[in-house]
C-alpha cells in the first residue's frame, strides 16, 4: 500500500536568532505610551519607587496589562514578552512585579484609576481627530443616543483558599465582582472585587462602581451627554435608581433601563390585560419578532419609592425548548421578563424600542466573557489587595483591546473578539533585523493578516500626541 507524506519531515532545534512571536502585542506597548497611559501609571505609582533605581512601576504595570491583554493569564506569563527584548524593551522580573502588586494599596488603586481616566481623555480625543469618534450603541435597528453603560456581576471560582473568597449563590467558591462596561466601545470602566457570597442586588456596589465608570469618562462626555444606565433585576434597587436619578444634579443627564422580579402585584397586572394592549416585539434589525410581545404595566403596580416617571414594561415570549419556567410561566404558557425604566413616552420611549433596547444589556455577558481571557478569570495571589489590583490591570488590559480596535483597525478586526485579535494579529511571527542604525520589525510575507498589521503600526506612528 502506498502512502503519501502530506507535510515535509522536520528537524527541531531550539538555536533560532532574530526571529519572534507575539510581535503584534508591540501595538498594545505603543498605543499605551501614546495614548499617555504609561506615563499616567509612572505618575501615579512613582511612590513606590522611593530610591529612583530599577523598573519604573507604571512601565512594570503597563507591561502586565500587556501581557494580559494579549492572553496571559499569570504573572509568570511576563517570560513572553521579557524573552523579546529587542521588541518590548526591559521587562520586570517575576518577583519585580508581585512587588508593584504588592504595593498597590488603597491610594495607589485609585491613582491608578485616575490614569485610566487620563488616558481615556486623550484616546478618544485622537479618535474623535482621526475621524474615528466613539460609535453609537445600536438595538432594534437603530442607533442609541449617547452612551450606554452595562453593569453586572459575575462568578469567579478560585481553586484555593484566598482572602474574602466564599461560597456562592450557585454554590461554588470564590469571587463575586461586580463590573461596568461602555456598550459602545466594549471598554471596561469599572469593576469592584467582593467577596463570593456578596449580595447581587447591593446598592451601594452598584452605586460605588457606576460612580466609579462615570469618573473614568471625559468630562465632555459626562456632562450634556445622555447616558443610558442598563442592569439587570439586581440593578433595580430602589436606593441605586434614586442616585442615578440625582446624578441629574450634578449635570449628568442619565436615565435607566433595569430588570424587575416578576412578583405577585406583577402577576396580577399581567393577568388582567386585555389583549389588545399587547404588541410585537422587535428583533435586534428592527423587524418583528415573531412569538413575542410586549405591553405596559404602568398604573397597575405600585411604584411608589421608585424616582418619578418611572415606568414598568413587560414582554412575554413563547419559551424555547429547555428554558426554565416559573409556575406562573407555566400556567400562563409563556415566559415573562419585565424591567423598570425612566425614558419618557415622548421621544424614543414607545413600548417596543424600550424593550429590545434593555434586551441588548445581554451584550455585557459577551464583554464578561471575554474579560474573563484578559486577567479577571483567575486572580493570582491569596491576599485580597493584590487581587484587586489585579482586576484594575485586567480592565486595562481590555481598554487596550477596545482602542486597538477603534483607532488601528478595520473592518471585522475593528469588532473582533480578544480571541480572533490574538490569533490573527497579536501573536504574529517576525523577524529582526538591524539596518541604517534602525531596527526592523519584519512580518513574515505569507502571513494572512500582514497588510492589517502593517496598516495599524502606520496609523499608530500617525495619532496625534498629547501636549507635554
Amino acid at each position: 500500500m502506498l502512502t503519501t507524506r502530506s507535510r515535509p519531515r522536520l528537524v527541531v532545534t531550539a538555536d533560532g536568532n532574530g526571529v519572534v512571536s507575539h510581535a503584534g502585542s508591540r501595538l498594545l506597548a505603543d498605543l499605551a505610551d501614546a495614548t499617555s497611559l504609561t506615563s499616567a501609571l509612572s505618575d501615579a505609582l512613582c511612590r513606590l519607587r522611593p530610591r529612583g533605581t530599577g523598573h519604573d512601576p507604571g512601565r512594570v504595570a503597563v507591561d502586565l496589562a500587556v501581557m494580559l491583554a494579549d492572553g496571559g493569564e499569570a504573572i509568570a506569563d511576563l517570560a513572553v514578552l521579557r524573552d523579546r527584548r529587542e521588541v518590548f524593551g526591559p521587562v520586570a522580573s517575576t518577583p519585580t512585579a508581585w512587588r508593584v502588586l504588592a504595593g498597590i494599596d488603597e491610594a495607589a488603586l485609585n491613582a491608578l484609576r485616575a490614569a485610566r481616566a487620563q488616558a481615556r481623555e486623550v484616546a478618544w480625543l485622537q479618535a474623535d481627530e482621526t475621524g474615528r469618534a466613539i460609535p453609537a450603541s445600536r438595538a432594534g435597528g437603530r442607533e442609541l443616543p449617547g452612551l450606554v453603560l452595562d453593569i453586572d456581576a459575575t462568578l469567579v471560582t478560585c481553586h484555593s483558599e484566598k482572602e474574602q473568597a466564599a461560597a456562592t449563590y450557585k454554590r461554588g467558591f470564590g469571587y463575586h465582582p461586580l463590573l461596568c462596561f461602555l456598550d459602545n466601545t466594549g471598554e471596561a470602566l469599572a469593576g469592584l472585587l467582593r467577596a463570593g457570597n456578596a449580595g447581587a442586588n447591593t446598592a451601594a456596589d452598584h452605586i460605588t462602581v457606576l460612580d466609579q465608570a462615570l469618573a473614568q469618562i471625559p468630562d465632555a462626555h459626562r456632562h450634556g451627554t445622555p447616558i443610558l444606565i442598563r442592569a439587570d433585576s439586581a440593578g433595580g434597587a430602589q436606593a441605586f435608581l434614586a442616585h442615578l436619578r440625582g446624578l441629574r444634579q450634578r449635570g449628568i443627564r442619565t436615565t435607566f433601563s433595569v430588570g424587575h422580579a416578576v412578583t405577585e402585584p406583577v402577576r396580577k397586572a399581567i393577568r388582567v390585560l386585555p389583549d389588545q394592549v399587547w404588541h410585537p416585539a422587535l428583533e435586534q434589525d428592527g423587524t418583528l419578532r415573531s412569538g413575542a410581545e410586549v405591553a405596559e404595566l404602568t398604573g397597575l403596580v405600585d411604584l411608589s419609592g421608585y424616582p418619578d416617571g418611572t415606568r414598568i414594561i413587560v414582554r412575554r415570549e413563547r419559551p424555547h425548548p429547555g428554558a426554565q419556567l416559573s409556575l406562573f410561566d407555566q400556567n400562563e404558557g409563556m415566559r415573562h421578563q419585565v424591567f423598570l425604566t425612566g425614558t419618557p413616552v415622548a421621544g424614543t420611549g414607545s413600548l417596543q424600542h424600550l424593550e429590545v433596547r434593555h434586551r441588548v444589556h445581554a451584550r455585557v455577558e459577551d464583554h464578561i466573557r471575554c474579560g474573563k481571557t484578559t486577567g479577571f478569570g483567575r486572580f493570582p495571589s491569596r491576599r485580597f489587595a493584590i487581587n484587586q489590583a489585579w482586576l484594575e490591570l485586567s480592565l486595562t488590559a481590555i481598554d487596550l483591546l477596545a482602542w486597538t480596535r477603534s483607532l488601528l483597525l478595520d473592518g471585522e478586526l475593528a469588532t473582533a473578539e480578544p480571541k480572533r485579535l490574538r490569533y490573527r494579529v497579536l501573536h504574529a511571527a517576525a523577524r529582526i533585523t538591524r539596518g541604517a542604525r534602525r531596527l526592523h520589525l519584519r512580518i513574515a510575507a505569507t502571513w494572512p493578516w500582514r497588510h492589517e498589521l502593517t496598516t495599524a503600526f502606520r496609523r499608530l506612528a500617525a495619532l496625534p500626541r498629547p501636549a507635554t
